[in-house]
């Protein structure tokens, strides 16, 4: 068979993910970073991993207003299985956690007009020591995945290695079109491998994935945050051309309405998840989501920016030394733009000027530059001084969008000359 082969052989032998799915960016709620491995349904039973907990989050996303949004997905993660396989050798959930089993709780997700998620691992056992997918059970899983009539499946790499991930996330490709279900497929083979060529074959990934982890695992801290988007701008060159439609880069969860971010700090991971075509992947509880925290990630501007048709990825133009301001730009259609200022400072708000010319945005003579968080709108030319101010860990987004020539521009300032304050 082509797939015992190498993986260079395997790049022309691999039929691409015949699925349809994902053209933006997929939205919705993940469990994994809120509530991990909790599998005490005894003394934790309202946040234990259960059927029980994906039904009352379904119930959120139906009944709160996010599905109207776009977020569709209720995904499971780790430590949903039985310790063991059934008898017939297949996966199934835990009888106590899971009594109905998973084809009963697809059904009451896809009642609410939403989409299940499902986790597994291609190793011999998960993360979190549950049964694995070795590469004689590939094809057995996707079509149990299949019957049970789910929407998305993300593959995990713990124990295994890269050999078997070579072969291995390419079998489920081809067998989850063999099922013909359309199921979206979520590969963690980059984290695993480095997340960069040549270790990291991207354009095969293109070819079999619909979205994949690049990076380290998120955790509930601003620094967690900051280093994904630190190692999302020193790759950009690599990762940034390979996200489009149906073919997501993933930084990993939303971890805002938790623990560990302030207002400025979620502000500005919904910013630049935004920015990056990123899955808008919520994982918090919502049912004692505070409003601040929902206010954030329901911002309609925000996600429009991100639901961008065109899928381009944004990237970091420059990044100042001495403001520690970074200036972020993603092309969105209808020659609109998203253009983020993003605080690296820890002290005060920063004034920063500057303009679109000294920016090289110069492509239409006048713009109209829309705050997506405030909403103030002012008007443009190349040449109008900007300015803004971005607070501590911070982000300022303004959705950029042609204008005819105005009556009047608020501001048409003489181009400014770089200025720090």
């Amino acid at each position: 068979m082509c797939w015992a082969a190498v993986l260079v052989v395997m790049v022309g032998c691999t039929r691409a993910l015949d699925n349809g799915q994902l053209l933006t960016p997929p939205m919705g709620w993940l469990v994994w970073e809120r509530f991990r491995c909790n599998t005490d349904c005894v003394n934790d039973p309202e946040n234990c991993i259960s059927e029980r907990l994906f039904m009352a989050m379904a119930d959120r996303l139906a009944e709160d207003g996010w599905v109207e949004l776009g977020y569709r997905y209720i995904n499971i993660d780790d430590c949903w299985m039985a310790p063991e396989r059934d008898p017939e050798g297949k996966l199934a959930p835990d009888p106590t956690r899971f009594p109905s089993g998973i084809k009963a709780l697809a059904d009451y997700v896809h009642s609410k007009g939403l989409k299940l998620g499902i986790y597994g691992d291609l190793g011999t056992h998960t993360c979190g020591g549950f049964p694995g997918t070795p590469l004689d059970k590939v094809t057995t899983d996707a079509q149990t995945f299949a019957s049970w009539q789910v929407d998305m499946l993300k593959l995990d790499g713990c124990y295994s290695n890269s050999s078997v991930k070579a072969l291995g996330y390419p079998m489920m490709s081809r067998a989850l079109n063999a099922t013909g279900r359309p199921i979206a497929y979520s590969c963690s083979w980059p984290a695993y491998e480095g997340g960069l060529p040549p270790q990291v074959n991207y354009t095969l990934l293109m070819e079999i994935c619909n979205l994949w982890r690049n990076y380290d695992d998120i955790s509930d801290s601003w620094d967690s945050v900051s280093a994904i988007i630190d190692w999302f701008s020193a790759n950009q060159r690599a990762i940034q051309p390979t996200a489009g439609p149906g073919h997501w880069n993933d930084p990993d969860m939303l971890i805002i309405g938790d623990f560990g971010l302030s207002y400025e700090q979620s502000k500005s991971q919904m910013g630049m998840w935004a920015m990056l075509a990123a899955p808008l992947f919520m994982s918090n509880d919502l049912r004692t989501i505070s409003d601040e925290a929902k206010s954030i990630l329901q911002n309609k501007l925000l996600i429009s920016i991100n639901q961008d048709p065109l899928g381009i990825q944004g990237r970091l133009l420059l990044q100042d030394p001495r403001s520690h301001i970074e200036v972020w730009l993603r092309n969105l259609s209808s020659s609109a733009m998203a253009l983020g200022f993003f605080s690296r400072r820890t002290d005060l708000p920063f004034h920063y000027r500057t303009s679109l010319a000294l920016l090289n945005i110069t492509a239409h003579p006048f713009l109209q530059a829309l705050d997506v968080y405030t909403l103030e709108v002012r008007k443009l030319t190349p040449d109008s001084a900007l300015k803004v101010t971005v607070n501590p860990t911070g982000v300022v987004m303004l959705y950029l969008s042609p204008l005819n020539k105005p009556h009047s521009l608020s501001q048409a300032d003489h181009r400014p000359e770089p200025h720090f304050l």
